[in-house]
């Protein structure tokens, strides 16, 4: 039976930490749960589980990050209840987002936030900027794929994909669709716009397409023409919200070095397979220390 979660205020990642006896950081599984979109106990476990067998597969011991625990809720009439909990390492945290949907924004800002921490712990800070680049890029792509699929289901047909992607560029660049773009900014006909955009103008369009999606189904929008527009005027919804922070438009944005050589740059440095010893032993390493 899944256990509903009484509704909090939410904290970050980083509030949600705590310190176990012997001076480990953990976060509870139970804290964490709505933090990364996941309303029903079941599937934020089977995410958990995922995590699990990750870590075993990685090298490391699951029972150094993954300890199970009681947690005590409150009940609608103040009655309390004890339910499973989990208490996690940051290197589970870790894990359990990356085996989560990216398609829910929670777990796309965590899976980002995991790799560019992770990352600048393997490597160096000059490349966190690739490094949060290339996971958005990773995210458009998602979110364009689901995008698609929501359009399908409000009567898009195949032969005006095309058009209905069209429609949100015009929206967010003034009128000015995929091709008009790539002229202005010198990209060529045959590469993927997204693939030279940088992390501020990949995150404006990650957040049309993400509102759409979501304005689409939330709304029931049926009807080709209707989808078309609704993808437009989402795009000059964004559009606006950029011009009254006073942000850059998008179509003023230089093109940004293509994705391929971040990947090949980013491919080139040898990450750490193996976590340090304190990171290893997660929620026993001060305790191991002490024995």
């Amino acid at each position: 039976m899944d256990d509903n979660l009484p509704v909090q205020r939410e904290k970050s990642f980083e509030e949600l930490k705590k310190i176990n006896q012997f001076g480990a950081e953990y976060w509870s599984a139970r804290d964490l749960q709505p933090l990364l979109g996941y309303t029903k106990w079941q599937k934020f476990e089977n995410a958990i589980k995922k995590a699990i067998i990750s870590c075993r597969q990685s090298g490391n011991e699951p029972d150094y990050h993954f300890t199970g625990a009681g947690k005590m809720i409150t009940l609608g009439k103040g009655s309390e209840r004890e339910v499973i909990d989990y208490h996690l390492s940051r290197f589970a945290c870790y894990l359990i987002a990356q085996n989560g949907d990216p398609r829910k924004p929670q777990i796309a800002n965590a899976q980002k936030y995991f790799a560019i921490q992770t990352r600048r712990q393997e490597v160096s800070d000059i490349l966190a900027a690739d490094m949060e680049r290339l996971e958005l890029r990773k995210q458009a792509t998602e979110e364009f794929r689901a995008l698609s699929g929501a359009a399908r289901n409000a009567g898009v047909q195949n032969k005006m994909f095309g058009v209905f992607h069209d429609a949100g560029y015009k929206g967010l660049y003034d009128g000015k669709g995929v091709e008009d773009i790539k002229k202005i900014k010198g990209v060529d006909k045959k590469e993927n716009l997204m693939d030279r955009m940088n992390t501020t103008e990949l995150a404006a369009n990650q957040f049309r397409m993400t509102q759409t999606r979501e304005k689409l189904q939330k709304e029931r929008i049926n009807g080709q023409e209707k989808a078309i527009l609704t993808h437009k005027n989402v795009g000059k919804e964004v559009r606006d919200a950029i011009k009254r922070i006073g942000g850059t438009m998008p179509e003023d944005i230089p093109p940004a070095e293509h994705i391929k050589q971040v990947k090949k740059r980013i491919k080139n440095v040898k990450p750490k397979l193996q976590l340090d010893d304190q990171t290893a032993k997660g929620l026993i390493a001060e305790q191991n220390g002490k024995n």
